[in-house]
């Protein structure tokens, strides 16, 4: 039988990359803004808007065995440079917005299913600039090792906290090779990440690989949370 994963974000970047991965293998439902990027795949679209709509429950499966959150935000401006409507902003898209679908999709899990949720490196690494997206990002570990808590052992919740990836959401970062170059030097292994670095992880999160893996925040950087080779 194969598994029903929804795929909220699937259109590009990571969430894109699993999608590729799966589509022949799962039943996948994709909910994001834009079917742009999903024409080869196999799967059932559902338009929709993190930041604003509510998700409608009947274009579902009576079961779902696999969860993954995607949209995010990368606001890197200093602290001084932030007013309270950009914290509130990034809560909204990186977590409310999760926790929202979250409390409408939870009855609908399977027994043994798996949820995978994604942080980022600069919860655990305290880095200069990154004061909104940390706090929102960080809002999302301590709710998954909680619900995974809550859930064990019909549910598994795990999180991907990765460093710098080469997609869309990134690409002001990333615009020219110089930059590449900069935030690859940064990097034990000398590289920024790509969408299927990650991909690979949630994919692996979601199968039965894992099963023994609850309430863990997974790191995926390239080793710059755990080594210092300066």
């Amino acid at each position: 039988m194969k598994k029903n994963i929804l795929l909220i974000g699937g259109s590009h970047g990571i969430g894109k990359s699993v999608a590729q991965q799966l589509h022949e293998t799962h039943t996948l439902f994709i909910a994001s803004r834009s079917q742009e990027g999903l024409e080869d795949l196999q799967c059932e679209y559902i338009p929709f808007d993190a930041t604003k709509d509510s998700f409608e429950l009947s274009v579902l499966p009576e079961e779902i065995h696999g969860f993954i959150y995607c949209p995010g935000s990368i606001n890197l401006k200093p602290f001084k440079m932030m007013d309270l409507h950009t914290f509130e902003q990034d809560m909204r898209i990186n977590f409310l917005g999760l926790v929202k679908i979250v409390k409408e999709i939870i009855p609908k899990m399977a027994q043994s299913a798996s949820m995978v949720f994604f942080s980022t490196v600069a919860v655990g690494k305290g880095m200069p600039f990154h004061t909104s997206v940390a706090a929102s990002k960080g809002a999302i570990e301590g709710f998954a090792k909680s619900l995974a808590a809550e859930y064990a052992p019909k549910l598994r919740v795990n999180v991907i906290a990765p460093s710098l990836v080469d997609t869309p959401l990134a690409s002001k970062l990333l615009s020219n090779e110089r930059k590449k170059e900069n935030m690859a030097e940064r990097h034990p292994l000398k590289r920024v990440g790509q969408a299927e670095d990650i991909a690979n992880m949630a994919v692996f999160l979601l199968s039965d690989k894992s099963s023994w893996m609850t309430g863990q925040v997974i790191g995926i950087d390239g080793g710059i949370s755990t080594l210092n080779i300066n």
